[in-house]
């Protein structure tokens, strides 16, 4: 997808989705933070560095009443991530860029300060495990970081002597005794997160002459010493007072089987309570309130073959000890068929705010806890159709900030009038970029009756005597929606090249209600299958749509179903899946996360939703996509299918070794493609394979892949 032939390099494209090189260069933002007074807020924002090989991130200060400009406040090679306000207004980071203090030592993502009343941002803590999620009390001076350490380690200095007896020695060896032993493209262990409290350290040498900015190293308090593997991929907020921890705490079963327990943590003596832990559901925390006495819980339910998760919000009072019973907990807003996450509480305590899947959008709610309405009462804070997420409440009530994106614009920070629901945006690092072509809501009705909605991108010129060629994308989860800005599967890039796309939210999708979910459930091959045909088939009667030139495409679930799509109609000119399962039997124990998908299909479901037995009937070309550093969708299932495409579809490799279908490899890749340079790579061979399908024109590959 490079620029036009008729372009000379030092042209503009028409837009910057006419050009892979603008499009990687488009400014991403992430992340939001205010601080106490609600006079600051910073946010994370990425760039693309000359080499067009990484991404940098740094930190940027907004206004809040929307009249400065967006400004940046920190700049380094390594970038900043992760910021969050003390209560006295300092902001934290963490980063590895090097210590300006110590240069010759090697960097490692360290904690770093930046003062509430200006000047340079200095390392503040160091450790040689690094540390990562930074906690802040609102209404004190606590401080607490995750950082990981090695199982044996009897205190940071050894942690620190075992740590570097393992680089020494270039050992790499992992010894296990539990499940799960990866995640997503990491290896587990031998290191395990801990929570720390941060807390002064003593002056090295009292007395001695020092500039006024001098202050005594902080040091670490391990709260969480004998979690084991408790913490991984754990969930933890703060209390305002900071007194308290509460997290979500994994609980190993039979089996090798596990759920998500609710602990609570004293920060002053480091004591771990259990305040929830019930067979079959997993819990996590939500925000506590501005009083401390109540904690936001979301609950969800272990999954059967015959019953789709339920994700639901409670109260739980946490004033009075350390309940252990699931009586404990208050339900909220339970009539509410939507799967909430509850973001924040009102500075008063009446209310606690919320985002949820809601119909092609994920909008603000408010969720009544107090007042005439009663406790659970649901308004719809924000109208429009987009995406939010980051939400934080200012100090006077009033107001709320937030990130919010759609199919129209990236993540942008934006100012919520909590009264009315107005949004406006504030003015930010980038502008939009402009896209050509327009976006309509459309939906079909399904076989059972079911609504079947969808987006629909269409380029500019698609009428009656010019119809664009159809890409039908098949959003992954399954359990999610399209409804939201997305980098790695974006439709601006493929309308510029006069494909329309189609977007639809079949069965399994979110923001439809609980029925919606459960119609697809273990039945993959069924409901989201039929649904995926029936919207296309309204698309395909428009007279601005070509019929005769159609493609499929999906990644992870949504690879499964163009998988499944391949050996169940020939309607399509062309396929692409990427990190697709293609063998559900061999899928299943080898993900990184056997324990749940194990629960979600019998055996002999799992057989009878497997594309793999259905390869004899496939006769569209198809283009495989697969990263090896992919632990939720293991290569074996790239491979497998690729070789099951050779040797046994109706396009087989001939005589000759040459076969229509095609397979993309990254072998540094996971889930996603994440280095710029690979999602070139990637969009270039995507446009060249549907090109050649469905345009009948040989579009050059990528020229970094030398061929």
């Amino acid at each position: 997808m490079a620029s036009n032939d008729s372009e000379t390099l030092s042209e503009k494209p028409e837009t910057p989705f006419h050009d892979l090189d603008h499009y990687l260069a488009i400014p991403k933002v992430s992340g939001l933070a205010l601080s106490p007074d609600g006079r600051r807020l910073v946010t994370t924002v990425a760039t693309l560095n000359a080499k067009g090989t990484e991404y940098g991130t740094a930190l940027w200060e907004l206004d809040p009443e929307g009249q400065k400009h967006a400004r940046r406040i920190t700049r380094s090679a390594k970038g900043e991530a992760g910021a969050v306000f003390a209560a006295s207004g300092d902001l934290y980071f963490s980063s590895a860029r090097p210590d300006p203090e110590t240069p010759e030592a090697d960097p490692v993502n360290a904690l770093w300060m930046l003062p509430a009343d200006g000047g340079e941002a200095r390392v503040v803590l160091t450790r040689a495990g690094g540390v990562s999620g930074l906690l802040a009390a609102k209404d004190t001076g606590a401080l607490f970081v995750n950082a990981s350490v090695l199982a044996g380690s009897t205190d940071e200095d050894n942690d620190e002597e075992r740590r570097k007896a393992r680089k020494d020695n270039k050992v790499a060896a992992i010894l296990h005794s539990g499940y799960p032993v990866r995640y997503w493209d990491a290896d587990l262990g031998p290191a395990q997160p801990r929570l720390f409290a941060v807390e002064p350290g003593e002056e090295q040498e009292p007395g001695k002459p020092a500039t006024v900015d001098a202050a005594a190293p902080l040091k670490l308090r391990n709260l969480t010493p004998d979690a084991g593997s408790g913490l991984r991929d754990a969930d933890a907020v703060v209390s305002p007072d900071g007194k308290t921890i509460y997290s979500s705490f994994d609980k190993p079963l039979a089996r090798a089987d596990s759920r998500s327990m609710l602990v609570a943590i004293d920060v002053a003596t480091g004591t771990r309570k259990v305040l929830l832990d019930t067979e079959g559901m997993s819990y996590f925390p939500g925000p506590v309130s501005p009083d401390n006495r109540t904690l936001v819980v979301l609950s969800e339910t272990d999954t059967t073959p015959e019953a789709a998760p339920q994700v639901k919000l409670h109260l739980l009072d946490v004033s009075g000890g350390a309940p252990a019973a699931e009586t404990a907990l208050t339900p909220l807003a339970h009539d509410w068929d939507r799967w909430a996450r509850p973001a924040a509480w009102l500075r008063d305590g009446s209310a606690v705010l919320a985002t949820a899947d809601e119909d092609g959008a994920s909008p603000v709610f408010r969720i009544s806890v107090t007042g005439d309405g009663g406790a659970g009462q649901v308004a719809r804070l924000t109208a429009d159709a987009a995406a939010y997420t980051d939400v934080v409440v200012a100090p006077d009530g009033r107001t709320a900030y937030a990130l919010r994106s759609s199919y129209e614009f990236p993540a942008e920070a934006v100012r919520i009038d909590l009264a009315s629901g107005d949004v406006v945006r504030l003015p930010a690092p980038a502008e939009r970029p402009h896209y050509k072509g327009s976006l309509e809501r459309i939906e079909t009705t399904a076989a059972d009756g079911t609504r079947v909605p969808a987006y629909l991108a269409l380029p500019e010129g698609a009428t009656a005597g010019n119809p664009a060629p159809l890409l039908l994308w098949i959003h992954g989860g399954p359990l999610g929606s399209w409804n939201a800005w997305t980098w790695r599967w974006n439709p601006w890039l493929l309308v510029a090249r006069g494909y329309a796309v189609l977007l639809p939210d079949p069965a399994l999708s979110t923001g439809y209600g609980q029925h919606h979910i459960q119609r697809g459930w273990g039945e993959w091959g069924k409901a989201p299958f039929t649904d995926l045909m029936a919207i296309t088939d309204a698309v395909v009667q428009r007279p601005d749509i070509d019929e005769t030139r159609t493609a499929a495409m999906g990644g992870s679930f949504g690879g499964y179903m163009a998988n499944w799509v391949a050996g169940h109609t020939d309607r399509f000119k062309a396929i692409v899946t990427h990190a697709s399962l293609w063998a559900l039997d061999q899928f299943g124990p080898t993900t990184d996360a056997a324990q749940y998908w194990l629960r979600e299909m019998t055996a002999e479901m799992a057989l009878e939703n497997s594309p793999h037995l259905h390869v004899e009937n496939i006769s569209t070309p198809m283009l495989v996509i697969h990263g090896d550093k992919d632990y939720r969708v293991p290569i074996g299932e790239g491979l497998r299918l690729w070789y099951e495409l050779l040797s046994k579809s109706q396009l087989a490799a001939d005589e000759n070794g040459a076969t229509e279908h095609r397979f993309l490899y990254f072998p540094d890749e996971n889930h996603w493609i994440l280095q710029p340079q690979h999602a070139k790579v990637w969009y270039g061979v995507v446009e060249h394979f549907l090109a050649r399908n469905l345009l009948d024109k040989d579009l050059p590959v990528p020229a970094e892949l030398g061929l």
